[in-house]
Formats: structure tokens, C-alpha cells, sequence
């Protein structure tokens, strides 16, 4: 298993991109994973291909150090049960507290996923982009979860990943000054321009953040953290 392989989730949204400039100025050999689950905003699955390409393009150093690309099948989760995050629904907070954009076992499932393609391909390193300092309350997104499925992970592939969270303890003001630290008024202007986080799937219309419904939570994370960083 490669010391300095790493494999990021890669989801086509702010976060992951920003994840994944973070793993190009760690590792020396980076590859990437999406996830189909017959989002309502599959839009983000091509976004993310325009992404790699405009990154290889923009940064040809960090291009150098990119591997394969996949995407996985994860449409087991569309077919146990209705979430606004797969079915056209109104957004709206569960009886259990949780927004019912919460698609329970997700991250669990993805993490997993990308383990076992880590593992095949003799990667150690596995970065993703949840936080729980600004996010929609989602329980898999906590640090206490990541670190209990990384060890349930190790165990049960008698491996040694670490999972890395590089947004974990951060807001999305300061992902926004991640993004300039790590790649400076290219990246930041790449992420804005070409990623997707609108959980409505809109990519048509364009905000100073980037594009979206500007309604919905995702939307709101991420246009509040562009005002906060900018005005900072």
C-alpha cells in the first residue's frame, strides 16, 4: 500500500473540489471517486469531469500527480426510501429533527465504498469533505463518525487508511480561504464558477458565489460563507 497514495471523494461541490487541491499539495499520487445514487442534482456529476479537466489545464503541477477517475454505483440508496436529495420534494426538518435532505447511511456507504477501491488500488490515504461546523446537521458527517468507520474500516480490511477531513473544524468562509491559500484567485474562481452544491440542481442561474436556487441549504451555506470571506 502506497504511503503517499491518496484517493478524494470527489462530488462535483465546494467542499470535495477544495479537498481535493488540499490532497495535491500532500500526496504525490491523487485519484478520485464520485458517487451515482440518482441524485436529483446529477448535474454534479458532470460538473465535476469539467472541473478535473479545468483543473489539469489550470495547474499543470498538480495535474502531474492525478490518477484515474471513477464512478460508483450507489443507487441502493435511491431505492430504500425517499429523501428530497432524490425525489422532487419540498425541503423541510424531519419529526426526528434532520432535514430531510439527510440521506441516511450515505456518507457511511460512500466511505465504504472508497475504501474497498482504495484498497484494490494500494491507497492509504482517503480524503473527504464533510464538516460539522457549517453543514445541515447530517449525523454521518461528525467527526466522531469518521474516526469510528475508520477503525471499523481498518479492522474489517485489516488495512491502515486514514481517513483525512480536511474541512472538518472550518466554516465555508474559511473553505472560500482554503481554496485561495491552496491555488490562490485561479482556484478560488474555478471552484465558484465550476462546481455544483445546489441540492435543487439548478446550474443555470449564477450568483457572485456561484450557480444555484439560492433557496435551498446548500445554497445558503455557500452564499453566506462567499459574503463572510469577501467582507472579511
Amino acid at each position: 500500500m502506497s504511503e503517499d497514495g491518496a484517493l478524494v471523494l470527489l462530488s462535483g461541490g465546494q467542499d470535495s473540489a477544495t479537498c481535493l487541491a488540499w490532497a495535491l499539495t500532500h500526496f504525490t499520487h491523487v485519484e478520485t471517486v464520485g458517487f451515482d445514487y440518482h441524485q436529483r442534482h446529477r448535474v454534479e456529476l458532470d460538473v465535476r469531469l469539467e472541473f478535473l479537466s479545468l483543473l489539469c489545464a489550470v495547474f499543470p503541477d498538480w495535474a502531474s500527480r492525478l490518477g484515474d477517475d471513477r464512478i460508483l454505483d450507489a443507487s441502493a440508496l435511491t431505492a430504500i426510501g425517499q429523501t428530497a436529495m432524490t425525489q422532487d420534494m419540498a425541503i423541510e426538518i424531519g419529526e426526528n429533527g434532520l432535514p430531510n435532505t439527510f440521506v441516511p447511511g450515505r456518507n457511511i456507504l460512500f466511505l465504504t465504498l472508497a475504501a474497498a477501491l482504495a484498497y484494490r488500488r494500494g491507497l492509504r490515504h482517503i480524503i473527504t469533505g464533510v464538516c460539522e461546523t457549517d453543514y445541515s446537521g447530517y449525523p454521518d458527517c461528525r467527526d466522531d463518525t469518521i474516526k469510528a468507520l475508520q477503525v471499523a474500516l481498518n479492522l474489517g480490511m485489516e488495512s491502515r487508511f486514514v481517513l483525512h477531513t480536511p474541512l472538518m473544524r472550518i466554516d465555508k468562509a474559511a473553505t472560500w480561504q482554503l481554496a485561495q491559500d491552496l491555488g490562490g484567485q485561479d482556484l478560488v474562481d474555478m471552484i465558484r464558477d465550476h462546481t455544483h452544491s445546489c441540492y435543487i440542481g439548478d446550474h443555470v442561474t449564477h450568483h457572485d458565489w456561484g450557480f444555484g436556487c439560492g433557496q435551498c441549504p446548500a445554497c445558503h451555506l455557500r452564499a453566506d460563507g462567499w459574503r463572510r470571506w469577501t467582507k472579511a
